[in-house]
């Protein structure tokens, strides 16, 4: 038996014979138990040789002259499929990880575009035009007793009976009259109000307070009280304005009047 008919068991178990080649293979086969041995030695790499294209199997047929050629080239075909497998996983591999790595990026940067919760900040109110005043103060602060300027004519009176003192600034505004004021010598504790009588004889409460058993002013407490209040009634309309005490059934007792 000559080398090409065994070599023709390769080519016969990967069905790359004509008919005629694979008759005399076959007759072959029948007679010789080396080439069925090598045969049944070849199946379970078929599946592996399947791929192998017909140049390969004309450059097997033209080196009849080396008996190792063919398992060379089974081994080089198995080192191939595991290069490819190996590569593939390494493909695979590679696909996770940039996978991976895009989504951790794209979860960071989600992370980092997610806007801040915004805090919100206090911005500071235009002051009004007529900021209302209260608490005790160091005494008066109009023209001729000492300190800042009061805007608005400066009326001032004291009680000859109660003793209380009062410097009161009327200022004139398109709703009616502006009144800041100042008490001294008010002693406590008591409830004040803040009166105001028209020269029509109408009056209006337009103001209220509590005075601390200390009273302002006084020598408990030497701090005066210093108020702002409002009125509809122009300057020119105010008979006078009075400080009035109430007592606990609501009956007032003037403490000090300002007359206009």
């Amino acid at each position: 038996m000559s080398r090409p008919e065994h070599m023709d068991v390769a080519a016969y178990a990967l069905g790359v014979l004509d008919e005629q080649d694979t008759e005399r293979f076959e007759e072959h086969l029948a007679t010789c138990w080396a080439c069925a041995a090598e045969l049944e030695t070849m199946v379970p790499v078929v599946g592996l040789l399947s791929d192998i294209d017909g140049e390969t199997m004309m450059a097997l047929e033209q080196t009849a002259t080396d008996p190792a050629l063919l398992d060379r080239t089974l081994v080089a075909v198995r080192a191939d499929r595991r290069r490819t497998r190996f590569r593939q996983m390494l493909a695979t591999a590679a696909a996770v990880v940039v996978l991976g790595g895009l989504t951790g990026f794209g979860f960071v940067s989600l992370a980092d575009s997610e806007p801040p919760g915004v805090l919100a900040e206090s911005t500071p109110s235009a002051p009004a035009n007529d900021p209302p005043t209260g608490g005790p103060t160091g005494g008066p602060t109009g023209p001729g007793v000492g300190g800042t300027e009061e805007e608005g004519d400066q009326v001032d009176a004291t009680d000859p009976t109660t003793g209380v003192q009062t410097t009161m600034f009327l200022v004139t505004r398109d709703y009616g009259t502006r009144i800041n004021f100042n008490l001294r010598k008010l002693p406590g504790p008591r409830t004040c109000r803040l009166v105001v009588v028209r020269k029509n004889a109408s009056t209006e409460v337009i103001s209220t307070w509590s005075v601390p058993a200390g009273g302002y002013g006084t020598n408990t407490r030497p701090q005066g009280l210093e108020l702002s209040a409002s009125t509809s009634a122009p300057v020119g309309d105010i008979k006078q304005l009075q400080v009035q005490s109430v007592d606990g059934n609501g009956v007032a007792s003037p403490l000090v009047t300002v007359p206009m």
